[in-house]
């Protein structure tokens, strides 16, 4: 069965239906990673999105019960060259199809994601719509222009009530702004006592968790609609050592005064090189993100730039100089993607411990 994508800038291509039978909108999106399209289509940083992977097969190792990211997936639809309809591999338990199929995502292949990704970067990010080969493109275009992107989307995918994930070690709260299971997965693998709390809990819910430590996690849309992870970042401030990953990131840097901004087409993938400032090393990381935080607006706050990427200098991590608080625009749990940044966690870690230790010292 034929299906159609249409871009807002007039944009019409046809492709080969697989998925669900829905129509469906949202911001397109390009990642370059070569594997990983589980972990990707179930990252919650992805919500609202139609995704193109720019691999040209995808789904030859099928879906398995160990990938997951999150629960439910949160995009929109999913473009591909090639869908392999037989995947191969000892863990695989579904094909791609039958899983957008049970998740009610629809995807379109046969599609040039080589054209769509060079108009992507060309025109930056753009809307779209997945849908039937029988509907007008002009009327699409039309629904396209004149909808307004929606911003609730950490709303969309946070977690509604705080849960445990118990251990042995530190108390660590792990805010979930759209958290993926990987980086819950690195803090049981260091035993941590992990508390995960809704997007919106304020300062003085989560002190009184009495936190070791509190984790800012990722999680999509622009860090500007998210007033209250702002407000609650401010207010833990020097009271215990902070984390923060990718949107937590952005947000940390809102909360201290800096500023963010949209980039054209955003970093999404798993191979991006950024350049720790502090040993003058090089990492390879895994990205998804559209924002990020302006280099002018950090010489007024008392952060300072610890990490760049090297493909386009933004800043990739912040550290404050005050306080122990750091966070990386990066994945350092990975999943998908490289593990060379994974120690972060580690160093979260023993700034927990020097913080108790100097706080024991004080009392």
């Amino acid at each position: 069965m034929k299906r159609q994508l249409i871009l807002e800038d007039g944009t019409v291509m046809i492709g080969q239906a697989f998925g669900s039978n829905e129509p469906t909108f949202g911001e397109i999106v390009f990642t370059t990673g070569m594997t990983g399209y589980q972990e990707t289509i179930t990252d919650p940083s992805y919500c609202g999105q139609i995704v193109t992977l720019t691999y040209p097969l995808v789904g030859n190792y099928g879906i398995n019960r160990d990938d997951y990211e999150s629960i439910q997936p949160a995009i929109k639809g999913l473009i591909v060259k090639e869908a392999a309809d037989f995947p191969s591999n000892w863990r695989n338990d579904m094909s791609l199809d039958e899983f957008l199929k049970i998740k009610n995502i629809p995807g379109i292949s046969g599609v040039d994601t080589r054209k769509l990704t060079r108009i992507i970067r060309k025109h930056g990010t753009l809307k779209g719509s997945i849908c039937a080969e029988t509907v007008n493109p002009n009327e699409i275009i039309k629904q396209l222009l004149e909808d307004n992107t929606p911003n609730n989307q950490v709303e969309q995918v946070s977690t509604k009530k705080p849960y445990p994930s118990p251990g042995r070690g530190h108390h660590v709260v792990l805010v979930d702004f759209g958290s993926k299971h990987g980086i819950l997965r690195e803090l049981n693998k260091r035993n941590c006592d992990v508390t995960v709390v809704p997007y919106n809990t304020n300062a003085e819910e989560i002190l009184a968790l009495k936190p070791d430590g509190v984790m800012l996690s990722n999680g999509p849309g622009d860090p500007k609609d998210v007033p209250e992870g702002v407000a609650m970042i401010q207010g833990l401030l020097g009271e215990c050592p902070i984390f923060g990953i990718c949107l937590g990131h952005q947000l940390f840097a809102l909360a201290n005064g800096a500023d963010t901004y949209k980039l054209k087409f955003g970093h999404r993938g798993a191979n991006h090189p950024i350049k720790d400032l502090k040993t003058g090393r090089i990492y390879f990381t895994s990205q998804n993100h559209g924002y990020a935080v302006s280099e002018e607006s950090i010489h007024s706050t008392h952060l300072k730039v610890t990490q760049v990427n090297l493909n386009d200098c933004t800043i990739e991590g912040l550290e404050h100089e005050l306080y122990p608080a750091f966070t990386v625009q990066y994945h350092p749990e990975a999943a998908p993607g490289p593990e060379d940044t994974n120690f972060l966690f580690d160093q979260f870690l023993l700034s927990i411990e020097k913080w108790k230790g100097t706080v024991k010292q004080n009392a």
